[in-house]
């Protein structure tokens, strides 16, 4: 038979085994360890360091002993999904956008898409309003003014925007059909679309308000489940294309 050399294994660095000793007890109870653990902070929260010790091994058998070790350590690992608290510098304007020299074309740009996107809107409500049916809602002009200010901001993205507007219109029309008109159906309504817009990770917050517009416009009503076409998602069509004007413009046009 062949002979294999085995190398040994390294020394494990860092890890140091302890036997259970007063000495060792003695210095983890001290003053000086215990006000070095409280010392230490984890998102707000004072933690500290927790010893657990079992004098006997029914103590460690011991199902209350174990159910609070289980609880402790879920503390611990639920923390880590705390988010920092708001702070006084949220409510000063942002550093980097006070730095960044604006210019005139960055101002005139966005604006006159705006008023070209409820030019066309409004000259379209001419045309549609023998049949009762109008484009230029509330919620489109908060959305112009994501995608001509903030382009490429999470909520200007084609696929949250599309997705949401849908999404909520038709959320918006299943409440109306459940519930009817009333408080009741537009509380159902804007939670289901704000859990639906984090499950589809489509955050395009001017789409929250769909639903409400559909259970309070009487105007709307007899569109039925067309109302998740028309006229969010079809007036986004629009105001895409002249996004993509006004980016141009944005860009190669400048004064």
């Amino acid at each position: 038979m062949a002979t294999v050399l085995v190398k040994p294994l390294p020394p494990l660095s860092g890890l140091h085994f302890f036997r259970r000793n007063p000495s060792t007890t003695a210095a983890l109870r001290s003053p000086a360890t215990v006000a070095a653990g409280s010392s230490q902070h984890f998102h707000g929260f004072s933690t500290y360091i927790r010893c657990f010790e079992f004098n006997s091994l029914s103590q460690m058998r011991d199902p209350a002993v174990l159910r609070h070790r289980r609880r402790v350590s879920t503390v611990v690992a639920s923390a880590g999904n705390l988010t920092a608290p708001s702070s006084w510098e949220s409510w000063k304007p942002d550093k980097k956008a006070v730095a960044t020299p604006l210019l005139l074309s960055d101002v005139i740009w966005p604006a006159a898409g705006a008023f070209a996107a409820m030019a066309i809107l409004g000259k379209m409500d001419q045309m549609l309003s023998p049949k009762g049916i109008s484009m230029s809602v509330a919620s489109l002009g908060a959305v112009s003014a994501i995608l001509f200010t903030t382009p490429s901001a999470p909520a200007a993205r084609k696929y949250n925007m599309f997705l949401a507007q849908i999404g909520c219109a038709a959320i918006g029309v299943v409440a109306f059909s459940v519930f009817g008109p009333g408080w009741l159906a537009r509380s159902v309504a804007l939670a289901a679309s704000i859990a639906f817009m984090v499950i589809a990770r489509a955050n395009h917050p001017p789409a929250a308000s769909l639903p409400l517009m559909f259970i309070d416009g009487a105007k709307f009503h007899h569109l039925n489940f067309w109302y998740a076409l028309f006229p969010g998602a079809a007036a986004c069509v629009i105001l895409c294309l002249l996004q993509s004007i006004v980016c141009y413009l944005k860009d190669n046009l400048k004064f």
